[in-house]
């Protein structure tokens, strides 16, 4: 399931290739994926996207006067496309942008990523015609039509902690937060409503860099444990979204583990002790760990 650091990467990549362009067709093959009304999906047309931008592991769409939010869930992913082009199978929602209009881009201010290759060809020219594409090979993800003036219910939205690294997102914050929750700590990181972003792959990273077994409970924890766990949680996503930012694009649409330190390296030498990771499996999540030297 895409993460914070995969989907940081998605919501700059699509930024930087869509804003300022405007909507002029939209169509969902697989209809299930939509929840919304066709009528309110053609309203959209004509509407220049302001910007992408990523919140928990939800992606919106902002255009002049409505949004639109994407929670890609187990197996949704995106990728641009030429129109006319074959779509890959699966395809569940086509948006079409025109070709990108000129100004200052609207929106919150952020800097322009440094995106590798030369000149970034791999993004759409200002020029071009676009299509983001939305696969999904089991429907389980799901695309939010959410004009101005409607109220829909956009499932886990509310539920939503700050985001992992939201810089509001303070140690002591962090330290009052996690006194409300209780669990192993595996599943206390993978709680969207503790913080927002981490799934399976980045909770086993987060507790390898601490050093912290991830069968241990919250209250086992001691307070140096719980400033270790923070700092930790920083580094590893910050360093992630810049190794994805090497590897990502252009193939937007595949994800990307290979290069992780623990999670799905069971039987593989622990990069830091040398001794065999452990990795178990429970209820379909892969768990992968140090018995040596996470205690």
């Amino acid at each position: 399931m895409p993460e914070l650091p995969d989907l940081a990467i998605l919501a700059d990549a699509l930024d930087t290739g869509l804003r300022r362009r405007r909507l002029t067709a939209a169509a969902t093959p697989q209809s299930l994926v939509l929840r919304g009304t066709p009528a309110e999906l053609a309203a959209f047309g004509g509407q220049r996207l302001i910007e992408i931008e990523r919140r928990g592991k939800f992606l919106i769409l902002r255009f002049e006067r409505d949004k639109m939010v994407l929670n890609l869930m187990l197996t949704g992913r995106l990728g641009l496309g030429v129109p006319g082009s074959r779509a890959l199978p699966q395809t569940a929602a086509v948006l079409t942008f025109s070709p990108a209009e000129a100004g200052r881009p609207a929106g919150r201010r952020r800097p322009t990523p440094d995106w590798p290759g030369v000149h970034a060809a791999w993004l759409p020219a200002p020029e071009a015609t676009v299509e983001l594409r939305y696969r999904d090979a089991t429907r389980m993800g799901k695309l939010y039509l959410l004009p101005a003036g409607v109220s829909r219910v956009v499932a886990g939205w509310s539920e939503l902690g700050p985001d992992a690294d939201d810089p509001e997102l303070t140690l002591e914050e962090w330290r009052r937060r996690i006194t409300r929750h209780s669990g192993e700590l595996k599943s206390l990181l993978r709680n969207q409503a503790f913080v927002a972003g981490i799934g399976n792959a980045y909770s086993d990273e987060i507790l390898w860099t601490a050093r912290i077994a991830p069968f241990r409970t919250r209250s086992s924890l001691a307070a140096d444990e719980v400033d270790t766990l923070y700092v930790a949680t920083r580094e590893v996503l910050a360093w992630a979204i810049g190794e994805l930012r090497q590897r990502v694009p252009p193939r937007l649409e595949v994800e990307q583990r290979d290069f992780l330190r623990a999670h799905n390296k069971g039987g593989s030498s622990c990069p830091r002790c040398g001794q065999a990771l452990t990795q178990v499996t429970a209820g379909g999540f892969v768990t992968s760990y140090c018995r040596n030297c996470q205690r």
